[in-house]
């Protein structure tokens, strides 16, 4: 967890441990939401998360101030929403469909539409509708995966550059698949006020 330049690296024997943390974190972060504003958070795709959602979904349907959030994606393939690559699609199934939480606040990344146009478009979305500080959009909660190569969102090895970039959101391809994917930029990532990495597994200890 990051948040106010402190970080902290938590271990934990069971993804239901971990799941709990998280939700316990996301309860808290909520409590401290103004009435009137709402808490942004950015989802991640993966199997973890898969895990995390179906936790929430299970223990904390009626105990999260669902109407209260404002639910964003950090990075999306280019797919159709109902696409089995597709984070939205995921996180739908998993989470969104079964909380009471308003569609109105969900707020996708259209992987099916002109990618670079949809970068703009999701980038233009993130600045009116996230909380921003000194000009820029501030995220409340950006949720991560972390690669055994490094990557985190969508911004892999040789990417280093979108760390730097000025747009909030960017068109990228996969190194390998060349897939194209829209993703958060880093320098929002190391703006939002709490940044979870999820990771789980021995492969990607000495990543973490």
């Amino acid at each position: 967890m990051k948040g106010k330049n402190k970080v902290r690296i938590k271990t934990f024997r069971e993804v239901d441990d971990l799941s709990q943390y998280f939700a316990k974190t996301l309860v808290k972060g909520i409590s401290k939401i103004p009435d009137g504003e709402y808490y942004s958070i950015a989802l991640s795709g993966g199997s973890t998360p898969r895990a995390i959602f179906q936790y929430l979904a299970s223990n904390y349907k009626d105990t999260i101030n669902w109407e209260k959030i404002i639910v964003f994606w950090g990075d999306e393939r280019c797919v159709p929403p109902d696409h089995d690559d597709s984070n939205y699609k995921m996180a739908s199934e998993s989470l969104l469909n079964l909380v009471p939480l308003p569609r109105e606040n969900i707020y996708r990344i259209k992987g099916e539409d002109n990618p670079a146009q949809e970068a703009k478009r999701y980038a233009e979305l993130i600045r009116n509708k996230v909380r921003s500080s000194k000009g820029n959009p501030r995220f409340d909660m950006i949720m991560l995966g972390l690669g055994t190569d490094g990557h985190t969102a969508s911004i892999f090895p040789g990417s280093q550059h979108l760390f730097k970039s000025d747009n909030v959101c960017e068109e990228v391809q996969h190194p390998q698949s060349k897939q194209t994917r829209i993703t958060i930029t880093g320098d929002i990532i190391n703006k939002a006020r709490k940044v979870a990495f999820i990771v789980t597994g021995d492969a990607k200890a000495d990543m973490v």
